[in-house]
């Protein structure tokens, strides 16, 4: 049965880390909003589970999952469904709540790098709290990014696995939203984000090897990938990099 991804059309946002999951399995998915209304699809249809009268638990906010008569809302929720579906996460539950423990924790820096471009409101533009994020973003480059990551190089280093992979020793979703994590750093800020990179080499090598996975390489070069931009959650504004 195909998955069916409801998130904006273009933006990468909080849906790319569930796109990830689905394309590194090579799950037979739909990505329903980027898709022609003519069909049924586009943002009309997206739009539809979460204001139709008729659809008894209706997410919040994409990114949702419709799998069947199954609706899944919040990343987190939909990896943590979708992780033993796609063979992304391992068989014991100690170490699947472990993954997902990571995941969230993943979903926490996210929020926070989205918080240096928006620190007052989403609901304001970014030049009508500048000062604010000049200040926000200070902080989450000298202090919150070293202590993500540094926090992620500490579970590499304790994997009993080895540190090739966040929980065991094959890929699982958490490998995969921490690269998305890593890319997004990357793009809103460079320098801060190779200087953490320079303190966490596990990380770094973490993320290397995801970009090399079969799929995830051939998804990442496709147009299926959608650049960053500054709609979405990871903003380059380069005075709040340095």
């Amino acid at each position: 049965m195909r998955y069916e991804l409801h998130y904006w059309p273009t933006i990468q946002g909080r849906g790319e880390f569930v796109r990830l999951a689905l394309e590194a399995a090579g799950a037979d998915y739909l990505d329903v909003a980027r898709g022609p209304e003519a069909e049924g699809q586009g943002v009309s249809a997206m739009l539809r589970w979460m204001d139709g009268p008729d659809v008894v638990h209706p997410p919040f906010a994409p990114p949702f999952l419709v799998h069947g008569q199954v609706v899944v809302g919040q990343t987190a929720a939909i990896l943590l469904y979708l992780g033993p579906r796609l063979g992304l996460v391992a068989k014991s539950e100690t170490q699947r709540l472990w993954t997902h423990q990571l995941q969230l924790t993943i979903a926490d820096a996210v929020a926070e790098a989205h918080d240096t471009h928006h620190p007052i409101a989403g609901s304001l533009y970014y030049e009508d709290q500048k000062p604010e994020a000049a200040r926000r973003a200070q902080e989450f480059r000298e202090l919150r990014i070293p202590k993500y990551l540094g926090w992620f190089e500490s579970v590499l280093q304790r994997n009993p696995k080895g540190s090739a992979h966040l929980v065991g020793a094959r890929l699982s979703y958490a490998d995969l939203s921490l690269f998305q994590l890593v890319e997004g750093l990357l793009y809103a800020f460079p320098l801060a984000g190779r200087r953490a990179l320079t303190q966490n080499p596990r990380v770094g090598a973490l993320h290397d090897c995801v970009a090399e996975h079969p799929r995830v390489a051939a998804y990442l070069a496709s147009p299926r990938r959608l650049a960053f931009c500054e709609e979405g959650i990871f903003r380059r504004y380069p005075e709040l990099d340095a």
